[in-house]
């Protein structure tokens, strides 16, 4: 009694507190006072019946106690006021359906399907017709929910559960009426293909080959690149396949000049156009694209709109150089790419390093260094010194590294790195006086942004090498 009174009083104080009330009532369950315990719920509702979870556990109380028309009943009374509640019908179903009680779980899943709820669900129920291999009743569900549901992902699990149960020609009239009832407006890609690959796994050749056809004429080209991609992978399996690879390239040509008539600056479409041509090894061709492209010259002096232009430039001089192997086409690409780029305004550092290794590797080391030493008088960077000093430290360059690296203090006296790495290099030749020197130069620069690293690097090399 004493706990019971407890339990009262929390409900006085606090009704809408849920917790109480499922507490109160697990208490009295415990106690084997189903009664109270019912009365306890059914107060619950009374105060609010949209609490799903007290429909639940009411439920529950009513089933472990092997009262099952009481759980029955509180299933209905809460489907009734609460019938978008998935998780209500899903309760309700399972438990007849573990009670064997097939025809009820039947008339249950009806009249939730009745609210016409998501997906889901009418998956669910066509589920628990196959287990019980109802194979035609699952076949009327699955046209309500194609009906009620009518996207195109539906409409191919309806063909392939018909497919998957052996059904190949109701298979197919599934398939014809999904295209027939999104008509040219709304057609999708995805149902041409699967209705390709069912056919094709049927072996039916020529009707794959229609079908095919027949999407790349009606869907907008924009929404058939799937439809290219499938349509020329079946015939690299099954067809003539230089056949098909020219029209799909001739296809896909029409999309990208479409594409460009709208948009001749969309720098994406010109790499996709150019990367067709060159998978199909046509040099003049691929030759021809690039020099229409790179006519695009972006109208405004931002970096930002040059840097998918410049990667033209790039691409084109790899081009030239590895598949056309033509040297000096390449040479003149890079060349004519530094002439319109306004170094005054900006400039692209990787550009200067690939022409001056495109140099390097045909061998001509004083156009390779011509080409940095201008790229670092016109537009110096950290990056060109850094390169430069690289390049001339493999040639065992040691002079030009000092001069360059003076000429790199000169551009950044802050640097603590420039510093360090020049005094280091003096370390390794052996030049210990220079490598002093240049560290007493660098801890008197008024400007150093890391000045402690230099000065633990000075010490470091004092201590042990000096």
């Amino acid at each position: 009694m004493r706990k019971r009174k407890a339990f009262e009083d929390n409900i006085r104080k606090n009704r809408s507190l849920v917790s109480n009330w499922l507490k109160y009532a697990a208490w009295e369950d415990s106690q084997h006072e189903i009664e109270r315990a019912r009365s306890i719920y059914e107060r619950s509702i009374d105060v609010d019946h949209k609490v799903i979870t007290v429909w639940v556990k009411y439920a529950e109380m009513e089933m472990k106690n092997r009262q099952i028309n009481h759980a029955r009943n509180v299933f209905d009374r809460a489907v009734l006021l609460l019938p978008r509640c998935n998780q209500l019908w899903y309760k309700y179903t399972y438990m007849e359906e573990v009670l064997q009680n097939i025809p009820s779980c039947r008339q249950v899943f009806e009249r939730w399907m009745d609210w016409e709820p998501e997906e889901q669900p009418w998956m669910t129920y066509i589920n628990f017709e196959m287990r019980y291999h109802e194979v035609e009743r699952a076949r009327l569900i699955y046209t309500r929910f194609v009906s009620v549901h009518p996207d195109v992902k539906n409409w191919i699990k309806f063909a392939k559960f018909e497919e998957k149960n052996g059904f190949i020609n109701k298979a197919r009239e599934t398939y014809e009426r999904a295209i027939e009832f999104f008509g040219d407006e709304y057609l999708d890609e995805r149902l041409f293909t699967s209705f390709a690959k069912f056919e094709e796994n049927q072996r039916e050749h020529d009707r794959v080959r229609v079908i095919y056809k027949y999407a790349l004429e009606r869907l907008p080209k924009d929404q058939a690149h799937n439809i290219f991609k499938e349509y020329t992978f079946y015939e690299k399996k099954y067809g003539d396949r230089q056949g098909i690879e020219e029209v799909v390239i001739n296809k896909r040509r029409f999309i990208y000049e479409e594409k460009l008539k709208d948009d001749p600056l969309n720098y994406d479409v010109w790499f996709d156009f150019i990367r067709l041509m060159e998978n199909e090894s046509d040099i003049e061709g691929a030759r021809k694209i690039y020099e229409r492209a790179i006519a695009n010259i972006p109208p405004t002096k931002e970096k930002r709109f040059w840097r998918r232009y410049i990667y033209l430039w790039v691409y084109y001089a790899m081009f030239e150089e590895l598949q056309a192997e033509d040297i000096g086409r390449a040479r003149d690409v890079y060349q004519f790419c530094l002439k319109i780029i306004p170094h005054k305004v900006f400039t692209f550092a990787k550009l200067w390093l690939m022409a001056a290794k495109f140099e390097v590797r045909q061998k001509d080391l004083s156009a390779a260094r011509k080409l940095l030493g201008t790229a670092i008088g016109m537009c110096p960077k950290d990056k060109l010194f850094r390169e430069y000093i690289e390049l001339e430290i493999q040639l065992r360059e040691f002079d030009r590294c000092r001069t360059l690296y003076n000429k790199f203090i000169e551009f950044a006296p802050e640097n603590c790195t420039t510093w360090i790495k020049f005094a280091e290099l003096e370390t390794i030749l052996g030049e210990n006086d220079r490598a002093e020197a240049i560290y007493e130069l660098a801890v008197e620069q008024p400007r150093l942004d890391m000045p402690e690293v230099v000065k633990k690097s000075f010490l470091f090399e004092y201590l042990f090498i000096f």
